[in-house]
């Protein structure tokens, strides 16, 4: 019997017991804490390095555990359904890595892949800058060749696990006159003199994630750490979003699961009127409707990655673009109306601290945001159709 390219395996199944439990543990207990201190969780970094979740797509030949992308999704979901802010170590490694793999030399691959596999670095990913969000194109960092080096100038805006990170894949012109097609993608090291961070962004969610600026004064890098050839930088950024939308997906799942989990036990125990309000028919329309979205949206999820492995073995698929960007917007929306209908269920409760589900809430609204507005995924799901 031929089973459709999306339907989990059996590995995958097993992985997922092991992530949850895993997550059940050792994550969900700081969520809260971490979410109110603003703190990036080294614990839970510690605990996901310890079991091989940190960067699971990284192929073996590097030291990594060699994940396809369905098990990177799974990973990012399971986390993410106890602590969308912890989510973001595997999300953004894989965001930070993508680049080599697609486009870097393997002497390129070979130096900085097997840290991030070690869990001796993170990996970030700096594209957008503060005139340069939507339209990323417009960016204004420069890398201007000095011999056998670049040197840069400029800052990043909005950077996920900026000075956590060891490692940055970022964008900078090389070529003003030429546009898009002048930009060059660079590994710049947090070490490299010149390399410093704004302060961490207070923020709606996803707290215990720093988002900082990257600011370059006179960087001064070889020019070997550029990644592919000089000018194809926006390229290989576009091609990389392709594949990591499906991550934000998958934490937008992660979230609703955990809402909706939660809503759930509780609209079972709480008792109105002289019976649980899970008796209530509105109340079931409300979790039928929930769980419907979310299964849809998983689905979507699953279909996209499944296409996104494919491509990265050198089977291109037409329809990734459109399948990355339909995954990510639906998920997002869905989470974020999922969240939502969670705070509802559980009343004032909800709306504390007390319980979890206005953490998600927050948690939920950067995925229709980061990586690409829900806006610009419609704008390039429609591009895909019309053109």
């Amino acid at each position: 019997m031929d089973f459709p390219l999306y339907a989990p395996a059996e590995e995958h199944d097993m992985l997922r017991e092991t992530v949850r439990a895993l997550a059940d543990e050792k994550i969900a207990p700081r969520a809260a804490e971490a979410d109110e201190a603003g703190e990036f969780p080294w614990d839970v970094y510690k605990a996901l390095v310890a079991t091989d979740l940190h960067a699971i797509h990284v192929p073996e030949q590097y030291g990594g555990a060699g994940g396809d992308a369905l098990a990177a999704v799974i990973v990012i979901e399971e986390v993410a359904r106890a602590c969308a802010s912890s989510s973001l170590i595997p999300a953004v490694n894989k965001l930070g890595t993508v680049p080599l793999l697609l486009s870097a030399s393997e002497e390129v691959k070979a130096r900085y892949l097997g840290p991030v596999a070690r869990g001796d670095a993170m990996f970030s990913y700096a594209l957008s800058e503060a005139e340069a969000g939507s339209d990323a194109a417009a960016m204004k960092t420069r890398a201007v060749r000095d011999g056998d080096h670049y040197v840069l100038n400029g800052a990043k805006m909005w950077i996920t696990n900026a000075g956590v990170s060891e490692y940055y894949t970022l964008m900078a012109v090389t070529d003003p006159a030429a546009g898009a097609r002048g930009i060059s993608a660079f590994v710049v090291e947090k070490s490299d003199e010149g390399v410093s961070f704004g302060p961490k962004e207070r923020k709606l969610g996803i707290r215990a994630s720093p988002t900082r600026q990257v600011i370059l004064d006179n960087v001064r890098i070889p020019e070997t750490r550029m990644i592919g050839a000089p000018g194809s930088g926006f390229k290989t950024a576009l091609a990389t979003l392709d594949h990591t939308r499906v991550t934000i997906a998958a934490q937008a799942l992660g979230i609703a699961q955990g809402a909706l989990d939660y809503a759930i036990g509780y609209v079972k125990e709480r008792k109105q009127f002289g019976r649980a309000i899970a008796d209530f028919q509105g109340l079931q329309f409300m979790i039928a409707d929930m769980a419907m979205k979310l299964e849809a949206a998983r689905q979507l999820t699953y279909h996209a990655a499944a296409k996104s492995e494919l491509a990265m073995h050198g089977q291109p698929q037409k329809d990734l673009t459109f399948l990355s960007s339909a995954a990510k917007c639906a998920a997002s929306d869905a989470a974020m109306e999922i969240t939502t209908d969670a705070v509802q269920l559980l009343g004032g409760y909800g709306y504390t601290q007390d319980f979890p589900v206005e953490r998600m809430m927050r948690d939920a609204k950067i995925t229709q945001i980061y990586e690409g507005t829900n806006q610009i995924q419609r704008m390039v799901m429609a591009r895909q159709l019309l053109k």
